[in-house]
């Protein structure tokens, strides 16, 4: 769903190109991308191409003399002072052949130069306190002192290491640091190495925001700061370039589309890709931000490694990572277990938020239950936890839950494995 708020955004403000010299991208693609677009389409116009292809008219326009005088088109009429046109059958051959190389038909991409300038040029640059870290994280219960770490590492923009045991909230801890961003930034549909297309808005992770800027290259949508998580699944394949041999197009991988945001590692050490080869291909990108992508035939290029990594794990950081790679996560912020006073906090939020009626002790109960049979931490997960049993229980017996002492107990044997 698009958001209708006006966006402020970082002073990058690309105009429409009227040239293929202030497009940037070479002619042979840009008609390359005309012919497989009117394959599609089957009956063109070059203002139905200028909304298709995101290009202005006059470069359509450009492109459309061209082919007429290449014998690629064939003219149907007029619509105003626009050209109703099909292809010819030369066109119609051409077009094919291209479909064979690339079945790529959407926006006209940006070129590698102008993405590396707005890249840099919207990097973020965060303000916060305590007291602005305090709403954006006023959905969980946070001490002052986890504020006090988040906000140097947060302002700092370089990665993160988020460690301490299961349960206490790290991963939301993460995922709301987006929060603290109050601007919109501008991703391009795709970007051109080389002639060739590499897709990079991603509307799985992008969130597109309206826009009433008509003078802007509607090469670009304007769209939240994005952020990406990724936990178990990664695999090796997922930090590079991945050509689809069906249509010819290449996928920006991850650390690309989190460029601008945030990209959160989850679990960090439990991944299919070992912790060792994820930290080897990224000792060089968390330090300089830039990483080195590659084309399938081989050809080698940079692009900016402009986002805020953020690694989460429950094992410990030593276990992980040498001290080399140590040494480049400059922020390390430990989530210790919840003392009794957040323990019970939490609870009073779950059992509102839930609409459960809890006697006056019912917390302090549920905390002597959490730490028996030799369990020595309170965790942040367990009055959420419980409390869903609870509602689950009542489900299962066809009534409201109810939060007694002998129904906390029976969930929390349901909940606790027996040691």
């Amino acid at each position: 769903m698009m958001a209708t708020f006006a966006p402020v955004r970082a002073a990058f403000n690309p105009p429409i190109p009227q040239t293929f010299a202030e497009l940037g991208v070479p002619e042979s693609l840009v008609l390359d991308l005309v012919v497989r677009r009117m394959l599609i389409e089957g009956y063109s116009s070059l203002s139905g191409l200028s909304r298709s292809l995101r290009l202005a008219v006059p470069i359509i326009d450009i492109v459309f003399k061209h082919m007429r005088a290449q014998q690629l088109v064939e003219v149907k009429g007029m619509t105003g002072n626009d050209y109703n046109f099909t292809l010819s059958q030369a066109g119609k051959q051409l077009a094919s052949e291209r479909f064979q190389v690339s079945q790529y038909a959407g926006a006209c991409p940006v070129s590698l130069k102008e993405y590396h300038a707005a890249t840099k040029v919207q990097a973020a640059k965060v303000h916060v306190d305590r007291r602005t870290l305090r709403g954006a994280f006023s959905d969980l219960i946070v001490t002052d002192r986890m504020l006090d770490q988040l906000g140097p590492a947060i302002i700092s923009q370089n990665s993160i290491f988020v460690y301490g045991p299961t349960g206490n909230g790290k991963t939301s801890l993460a995922e709301r640091m987006l929060r603290v961003y109050q601007d919109a930034v501008l991703i391009p549909y795709a970007v051109e190495v080389d002639n060739q297309i590499i897709s990079l808005y991603d509307p799985v992770v992008h969130q597109p925001l309206e826009n009433d800027e008509p003078d802007l290259d509607p090469r670009w949508l304007t769209c939240k700061r994005p952020c990406i998580i990724v936990g178990g699944e990664l695999i090796p394949s997922m930090l590079e370039l991945r050509l689809d041999e069906a249509s010819g197009i290449y996928a920006a991988p991850l650390q690309m589309k989190a460029n601008n945001g945030i990209l959160i590692i989850d679990d960090f050490g439990r991944q299919l890709m070992s912790p060792r080869d994820l930290l080897n291909r990224w000792i060089v990108p968390l330090d300089r931000r830039v990483d080195y992508l590659t084309l399938r035939y081989g050809v080698k290029f940079q692009i900016p490694f402009e986002t805020m990594v953020v690694f989460s794990t429950n094992l410990e950081p030593s276990d992980l990572a040498d001290e080399a790679f140590l040494r480049r996560i400059h922020n390390k912020i430990y989530v210790e277990a919840v003392d009794a006073n957040s323990f019970d906090q939490i609870f009073t939020r779950v059992v509102q938020s839930r609409n459960i009626q809890a006697e006056p002790d019912s917390a302090e109960y549920l905390r002597k239950l959490c730490l028996r049979e030799g369990r020595t931490e309170l965790r942040a997960c367990y009055p959420a936890d419980i409390c869903n049993i609870l509602l689950s229980i009542g489900r299962y017996e066809g009534r409201g839950p109810i939060m007694t002492k002998a129904e906390m107990e029976r969930a929390a044997s349901l909940y606790f494995a027996k040691g």
